[in-house]
């Protein structure tokens, strides 16, 4: 099943004592772009997380936001630095005697200098805590799928409609095509008889110039490549792999031919439908730059 690029997933969750919110949002990219913004203390989580996300999405900008409460209380050592806290209050006592202020020193006074204090809390668990994660993130992974999924059926569906209208025009440019010479045919003859009013006209003569003409309007390799192009086509739309960047080779292909069928028919019957087609195929190619 093809996947679109664009899709949103989030799940939250409590484990092992820390409360866990994960959420997860891909758009268009021509490559696997990764973002992440993850509680402060928990970077190690950003490499860990691309790596996870790297096997389940080939293409797309992806932006991962993840947010960790710890739930439990732990460890932790507060120490006074000793030198700082007399370095203060030997700064205020001097400012005491030199300006005749009141002696307010107080121990809250002094705890309002931050620098005053460290605190070491005991090292956590990185693989414990990465377990707990993945598990929410699996979650969040797993609702942005659905929507990729379901975001790309229905491209699928619209690709697969607008290819069958190109090829019902293909089928008419192959129909009109031989009317085309015979029309030249016709017309060259009543041009001959017109300038040399001869009816003796010799018929090789005008099939030999209808014989050239229809050489060179001839699109049937043209159109077979076309149709070959729209077999591949089909069976990319039934892939399981990332075809997105087969799809844009493909879509260029499709063009190259129909342009060529555009130059070559001096039919305006033909080109109407060539301009036809590559609206449709336009719209293709617009389609599938959201296809991973």
């Amino acid at each position: 099943m093809i996947k679109s690029m664009t899709g949103y997933g989030r799940a939250e969750g409590t484990l092992d004592g820390r409360y866990i919110i994960v959420e997860i949002k891909s758009v268009n990219h021509r490559y696997f772009e990764f973002n992440s913004k993850v509680t402060r203390g928990y970077s190690f989580l950003d490499e860990k997380l691309k790596s996870y996300l790297q096997k389940r999405i080939s293409r797309g900008k992806v932006d991962v936001f993840v947010s960790i409460e710890t739930l439990q209380d732990a460890d932790a050592q507060v120490l006074v630095n000793h030198s700082v806290a007399a370095g203060y209050l030997n700064a205020l006592k001097e400012l005491r005697d030199t300006y005749g202020l009141k002696d307010d020193i107080t121990v809250m006074g002094l705890s309002r200098y931050s620098d005053i204090f460290t605190v070491h809390r005991t090292p956590e668990d990185e693989d414990q805590i990465w377990a707990s994660v993945s598990q929410i993130a699996e979650q969040a992974m797993e609702q942005l799928l659905q929507m990729r999924e379901l975001e790309g059926s229905r491209l699928k569906a619209d690709i697969a409609r607008r290819a069958g209208t190109i090829i019902s025009l293909v089928d008419a440019v192959e129909e009109r095509s031989p009317v085309t010479v015979q029309e030249y045919q016709q017309k060259l003859l009543t041009r001959l008889l017109d300038l040399l009013h001869d009816s003796n006209i010799e018929e090789q003569r005008v099939l030999t110039e209808a014989a050239i003409f229809a050489d060179k309007i001839a699109v049937a390799e043209e159109t077979v490549r076309l149709r070959s192009h729209f077999d591949q086509l089909n069976l990319m739309l039934e892939s399981s792999e990332a075809i997105g960047r087969k799809l844009d080779f493909l879509v260029q292909e499709m063009n190259r031919e129909t342009n060529t069928i555009g130059s070559k028919a001096s039919d305006s019957q033909i080109a109407y439908m060539v301009v036809d087609m590559k609206a449709e195929i336009e719209k293709i190619r617009e389609q599938i730059q959201n296809i991973e």
